[in-house]
């Protein structure tokens, strides 16, 4: 497994580096979603998923469903890094009739399998995805990703009940904990905790980890995957807004980023850097 963190690293900078480019061009954007989101990104395109980047529509592909349709930015990002989208469409993001709209669109975008936006319909949706997969003997998996403020919507746990009663194997629930939303700290809007605790009483197979250590999120993708029970499987991941551009870190809101236009460039040259020191390492 040592051996994939290298190229796995670089995907995950390389992601980070399109999303500031996208956010670039608009000059606003949810990059700090997009920064700490990379990591789970680059693991799930670049390790665990199948899927080919010239027929997107492929039969046997597993399906990644984007629930929070506002990380469309880091999925784009995902999605360019993995010869799914043509990078020179990078300039188009947000842009009149461009294939990369700010809110993730299923008719717009090659890759992308449901239009997020309403948060709590994702998971839903990946309970019927797999269900349907089930019943047509098609082995592949459904990955469902989604933020901690979809926790507070009711259908997403009416859909983690019908997950577990199914026994859904197929199914692999990805949740990104970074206790911000467009109100305020996630844990403080409507409380969650414990987390882990009630996912495992509807029936999931559950593991925390830091969504920002690379080979942390590589062994839980791959224990996910191979976990040998019909349930469903679901990866809490904590990370940080901003991840490895340390002024957005430092943010106290950065549910929804607008910085001035020489920052772009400080936040570029900065990721660089850091990508250059731990090359070097």
């Amino acid at each position: 497994m040592n051996e994939l963190v290298p190229p796995l690293r670089e995907r995950a900078y390389r992601i980070r580096r399109y999303a500031l480019r996208m956010g670039e061009v608009q000059g606003q954007g949810y990059i700090g979603q997009a920064l700490g989101w990379a990591d789970v990104l680059a693991v799930a395109y670049g390790h665990a998923l199948n899927y080919r980047a010239d027929e997107p529509q492929w039969e046997g592909r597993d399906r990644f469903l984007l629930s929070h349709g506002h990380y469309a930015i880091a999925f784009y990002a995902a999605l360019i890094e993995a010869g799914i989208i043509g990078q020179s469409e990078l300039e188009t993001y947000g842009s009149d009739d461009s294939r990369l709209p700010m809110s993730g669109m299923a008719a717009y975008t090659p890759g992308m399998e449901m239009s997020g936006g309403s948060l709590g319909q994702g998971l839903p949706i990946a309970v019927g995805m797999a269900l349907g997969l089930r019943w047509k003997n098609n082995p592949a998996f459904v990955y469902n990703s989604m933020s901690d403020g979809e926790l507070d919507e009711g259908s997403t746990w009416e859909a983690a009940m019908a997950a577990g009663h199914h026994g859904l194997g197929n199914l692999v629930c990805l949740v990104d904990i970074n206790n911000q939303q467009a109100d305020g700290p996630s844990s403080k809007v409507l409380g969650f905790e414990p987390l882990a605790e009630k996912w495992a009483s509807f029936g999931w197979h559950v593991q925390r980890v830091d969504g920002n250590d690379l080979p942390a999120v590589l062994q839980a993708f791959d224990a996910a995957r191979h976990y040998g029970q019909a349930k469903p499987r679901v990866i809490l991941f904590d990370t940080l807004m901003g991840k490895g551009v340390p002024f957005l870190e430092a943010r106290e809101k950065n549910h929804f980023i607008r910085v001035d236009p020489p920052e772009w460039r400080k936040a570029l040259d900065i990721l660089d850097q850091l990508q250059a020191e731990g090359a070097r390492k």
